[in-house]
Parts: C-alpha cells; structure tokens; sequence
C-alpha cells in the first residue's frame, strides 16, 4: 500500500466533519438555536418538533433579530457576531460564540431562517438545502428570528440509523428545554411536540404540550420542571467570597433520586456536566446520602469570565476553571455548611439551635459515660411536675404520662414503643423517634468532632508494607507526602515505581491497605485531594457509632429519652443517621385530626 497524499478536504466533507461534532441529534440543533435566541435577549421562545425534531423543528423568538444583510454570512461557518478578537475568548459572556451552530445545521437538513429587527417594516428570509442557497427575499415577521429545519440528515441518511425511536428523542428535546429554562427564569419557554407533517402546521389534536413556563415565576418553574414539592423539600443558599457566588436548591437529603436526572449546575448561566463539580457536591452529601441514591439540585456558580474556559468542547458542556481546587473547596464548604444546620431545632422552634436547657442529661444518661441520676429540679419545668407523679425506673412501661411540651422542637418524651421508638409531644403534634438511628448520629457527630479536633492518632507497622505502582501514582506519593501525613498515612517512595506504607491512621490498621493506598492514589490523579483517606476513616466512623449506639429493646427511662430529644436538637444532620436513614418524623395535630376525621 503506498502513503496517501496531503490534500485539503472538499468543502462538504469538511462541514459534515462540523456538523458532526455539532448536531448529534435534533436535541442539539434545539439547544444550539435556544441558545442564540437567548443570546438575542429573547424574552419569550416557543419550539415545536415533529417526529422526535427528525421530521420537523421550528423555534421562534421575540429577540433583537438579524440584520437581513448578515442572514447569508450567519449560516456561514465560523461567522459570528459575539467575538471578534483571539482575546475575546478569555471573557466570554454569551452562550455562544463560535459561529458553527448555524452551519452545521445547515449543512445537515432542509433549513430556512427569517428575521425582523426592531422599527423595520419586513422581515427577511434565507432557506437552504444542505448548505446551498435555494431562495432568500423579503417576507412577513414579528420582530426576532425564526429557524425551521425539515428532512434531517436529508443528505447523510447513514447518520439517521444511529437515532433513538421518536419517544426517546422527544424526551432529549424536553431536558434541553427544562435545562435552559431553569438557567433563565425571567424567559417565558414553551414546547409542543406532534405526529404532524410541520409542527408549525400541524393538526389539532396531534400535538402534545409539553412544557409552558411563565416568565418571573422561579418557584412555580422550578415545581415544573423539577417536582411540586421540591421547593418544600430543599434548602435555599447562597454563599459568596470575594471570587465566587453559589446560590440556588439543594433537596434536603431525604429527598433523593434513584438516577441523576435532577442535578442541574450552571456556570455564568451555563448548563455544565463536570467531574470536579460533582465530585464536591458527592462529597457535601456523603455523610447524609442513602447509601445508592443521588441528591437533587439546581444550582448556580458565578465567578468572572476570565476565571473559566468555556472553550473547551463544541458542545460547551464541559468547562475548565483557573483554579480548580479552589472552586471545589468553594462549592463542598458551602454545601457541608448548608446541610450540616440541618437539625430539629431548626424546623419547629425559633430558640437559637445551640441554646438548650444547660441542666439536661446528655450521653451520660445513655450509658456513654460516668452514670449520674438527675433530680427533678433538673429537668425542665413542665416536664418536673409530671415526673413528681411517676416512679421512674430502669424498665420503665412503655406508656407513661406526658407533660405540656413547651419551648424544645422535639418536645417531651411519653413513651417508648415496642422499645424500638420514642414516642413524644411538643407543640406541633407528635413526634416518633428511632431511637438507635438518632442515637448513632449524635455518637457518630462526637467521636468525627473528637477526631476532626487534633492531630490523627497513627499506628506503625510492624513490617511496612511495600508494592508496585505507575511511575504517575508514585510522584504523587512524593509530592504530597506532606498532606498524607496530616491525614495519619506515612508513606514513601522507594524507587521509580515502588512505595512503602509505614504508618496508618489507627482507625484504619485493620483495612486493607493497599486496596485504600490504590484508591486514594486515583483520587490524587483524579482531583488533586485525598479526601478517600477521611472517607475511609468515617467509614469506620459510622460501623463503630453503630455498634456502640443504644440497640433496640433497651428500655429508657423518661429523663434518658428527653437526654435524646435535646442532643438530637443541638447535633448537626440529626434528622438522618449517618446511614441516610430519618431518625424522627412530625405529624402535626391536623393530620391527626384528618387520620380520625375529627371537624368532618
């Protein structure tokens, strides 16, 4: 075989090569033209498909339009009103900038594009097939742009095998949609999705509408797109520093998926899918999560243009930011800090969350520490009178006699049932209890506290422990024997390829340390932290509060049940064990009076 010759690409190949990286199904052209309209400060966009958008797309605008001289050279490649110089790239404010979409969506389908700007009499129009002009002139339109694409792939009928059935690609059309609405609240977005010949024309009754959002309505949007109760069920935040901003929802760890098809993050109103990103909002969840299960998010990261790279791929979804580890730092301390305040005194009381009565038994009573009996002087007020009347004992009947709830969110103890649950009153209604799930986050809190407090108690080995890695794998051990050190892991590099593990973290001794050594080295390569090594440590953390949490069928006396009630209210995440599972319900009178149809 003899070598081929260098020889430039016809101007067909070359735009199918484009159109290729570009267009991957009618989804993308959705989201290529969604994206101009709102770089054209639209304020209302409608787009309606046909045939899963293979058929028929056609997306409309009330943006500033396009000057009807500029329509020819706009579906030319890398023709572009967003930049104009190599130094623009380095603070880019519009979605997009390239100058591809457009061709590429030409150069693929039967397409035609008109446009009207403000205080012009007509609009214009330009069609195309396949890239070649077949007609242009004058026509009727409202102020903003238009952009109709038929017989996609026309010219390239191999590309059409590799589509989805019509119901799959529809449902990628929606998600563009409900991604670029949630970035722009102050849009009015609608689709409507048929069986018809143009989407535009097509038959009552064969369309299906599937999105209409409101501009300004963020809550009623976010219940849209999202679900109706995912504003009652997640934490608003909005944490700044002097580089960065984070604001928007997190769900509240109970409220979880089985996929990820609620995450969203944006970057300067740009939908993103990035690693490092979601590697920080794992980590926040981590200590909350249902082992399995995926959070749910809408978020947003501002930070100055010039801080991140939108250029990274054609299809802008991945980004690169100027420090990285910063911006991962940023994004886990506000989301730690914001998930962390989670606890009861939060929901139900307007008390401060740390301030509890001083004189209430803690992890003494429940067997954590020196025994001491509590006087009724000591407990608080309501609850004293009542417990004047009772004996208490160390096997107390589960059904006692309750006080008055008074100022605490998880109010007071009156039972415990089948010695599993602690059943108590506070102002609301009634609140259950798992006794042994609260009790293994509050053990769980002090012994992460106690160890997060000094330095790393380490055990050496007897006979250091000492295998092969990648030439890669073993810079890192060097470069970061320092921060390995701190974290309680001695280990050095022998040679090329050779580390030696000398000392572990005492928590740790019993694992299996290689396989750890080998993850965290891949985290270190992956995202530049060794987050792996506390991950195994409360790991460890979370079996030993297990075992060590009160079990069931242990009978409590009512000051040890009202000692678990106001710990739970001044320990951070005490509405999940560290497992993910809830440790208390509320039901609240009406429900209760709704259960035995009390007032009907």
């Amino acid at each position: 075989m003899t070598d081929a010759r260098v020889q430039r690409l016809s101007a067909f190949v070359a735009d199918q090569i484009a159109a290729g990286e570009v267009v991957e199904r009618p989804s993308s052209i959705v989201k290529e033209l969604v994206e101009n309209s709102l770089d054209a400060h639209a304020t209302n966009i409608e787009v309606r498909s046909a045939a899963g958008g293979v058929e028929s797309l056609w997306v409309r605008d009330n943006g500033i339009g396009i000057h009807k001289d500029d329509l020819a050279l706009a579906v030319e490649r890398h023709a572009t009103s967003k930049i104009v110089q190599a130094r623009d790239l380095l603070g880019i404010c519009s979605l997009g900038f390239r100058g591809e979409a457009l061709a590429s969506v030409a150069s693929v389908s039967r397409f035609k594009i008109s446009s009207a700007q403000p205080r012009v009499d007509a609009g214009w129009y330009l069609e195309t097939h396949g890239g070649e002009a077949i007609g242009n002139g004058p026509i009727a339109h409202n102020q903003g742009t238009s952009v109709e694409v038929w017989d996609l792939f026309f010219n390239t009928p191999a590309r059409r095998k590799f589509l989805k059935s019509e119901r799959v690609e529809n449902q990628q059309i929606d998600l563009v949609m409900r991604r670029l609405s949630l970035a722009h609240m102050e849009v009015g977005f609608s689709l409507v999705q048929s069986r018809g010949d143009q989407p535009a024309k097509s038959a009552a009754g064969k369309e299906s509408q599937r999105l209409n959002l409101a501009a300004g309505d963020p809550e009623g949007r976010l219940a849209q797109v999202l679900s109706p109760g995912f504003v009652e069920q997640s934490l608003f935040i909005d944490e700044s520093t002097q580089d960065y901003r984070l604001f928007g929802w997190v769900g509240l760890p109970q409220h979880n998926r089985r996929y990820m098809d609620q995450q969203f993050f944006y970057v300067n109103g740009r939908s993103i899918r990035d690693k490092l990103v979601g590697h920080a909002i794992r980590q926040a969840y981590s200590d909350v999560m249902f082992h399995g299960r995926h959070s749910v998010y809408v978020l947003f990261l501002e930070l100055a243009p010039d801080f991140v790279d939108v250029n990274v791929h054609p299809t802008k979804h991945e980004v690169r930011f100027r420090d990285a580890r910063k911006v991962h730092d940023f994004i886990f301390g506000s989301l730690n800090r914001a998930l962390r305040a989670i606890r009861p005194a939060a929901q139900d009381s307007e008390t401060p969350r740390n301030e509890t009565s001083p004189m209430i038994p803690s992890q003494a009573a429940l067997g954590l520490g020196a025994s001491r009996s509590w006087s009724n002087s000591e407990l608080p007020g309501g609850f004293a009178q009542a417990i004047q009347h009772n004996t208490v004992t160390d096997a107390a009947p589960e059904w006692q006699v309750a006080a008055e709830p008074a100022e605490h969110p998880l109010g007071y103890a009156i039972a415990q049932l089948h010695g599993i649950y602690v059943i108590a009153q506070n102002a609301e209604g009634l609140v259950i209890v798992d006794m042994h799930a609260a009790h293994e986050r509050i053990v769980y809190e002090k012994m992460k506290a106690q160890l997060e407090a000094g330095s790393v108690a380490r055990q050496q080995l007897l006979v250091p422990l000492t295998f092969d890695v990648s030439e890669t794998d073993a810079q890192w051990v060097e470069d970061l024997a320092e921060q390995l050190h701190k974290s309680g892991l001695v280990i050095e590099r022998l040679g090329r390829c050779s580390v030696s593990v000398r000392e572990v973290p005492v928590l740790l001794a019993d694992a299996d340390l290689q396989q750890m050594v080998t993850d965290l080295l891949a985290e270190l390569a992956e995202f530049g932290t060794a987050e792996g090594l506390n991950r195994h440590g409360l790991d460890l953390l979370g079996n030993i509060a297990c075992r060590g949490s009160v079990r069931a069928n242990r009978r409590l006396t009512v000051p040890e049940m009202n000692a678990l009630l106001r710990d739970m209210e001044t320990t951070e995440n005490a509405g999940l064990c560290n497992h993910g599972r809830p440790t208390y319900v509320q039901r609240s009178l009406d429900e209760l009076d709704r259960l035995f149809l009390r007032g009907q």
